[in-house]
């Protein structure tokens, strides 16, 4: 397992994340709806929202925040690479970003984040 994701940022990767950032409510906001939406039918949900409590944790590093906002925004935007209405294939993108994502931050998803994620997934399940 490679801990590259707990090194300093470069100056690129610094700039990228101050424009990342000046959204993050946005895009949290934007995986939560979707993730009301589509509970019950996607299979990855539960990444997702793990993802979602790791970025939601003051104990995130910046970089880890950064990965899986990418992902995370990859997820919710409209424009991506096999669009997301075609049966079965429109959100195997979305799984494969986020399943990288995950494996480049692997460390940094705690048990507990998963467990936040599990309890979140069966209020919108049972809402």
């Amino acid at each position: 397992m490679s801990d590259r994701w707990q090194e300093p940022f470069s100056p690129a990767e610094m700039q990228a994340l101050r424009r990342a950032a000046r959204d993050e409510a946005g895009i949290l906001r934007e995986v939560l709806a979707m993730m009301r939406r589509l509970a019950r039918s996607l299979p990855f949900s539960e990444d997702i929202l793990a993802a979602y409590c790791c970025v939601r944790d003051p104990a995130t590093s910046a970089r880890v925040k950064f990965i899986l906002l990418a992902a995370l925004a990859y997820v919710v935007l409209p424009l991506d690479g096999v669009p997301d209405f075609i049966p079965i294939l429109g959100f195997s993108d979305d799984a494969a970003m986020l399943a990288a994502a995950i494996a480049a931050v692997r460390g940094a998803i705690t048990e507990d984040h998963r467990s936040d994620a599990r309890a979140m997934l069966d209020e919108a399940r049972y809402s």
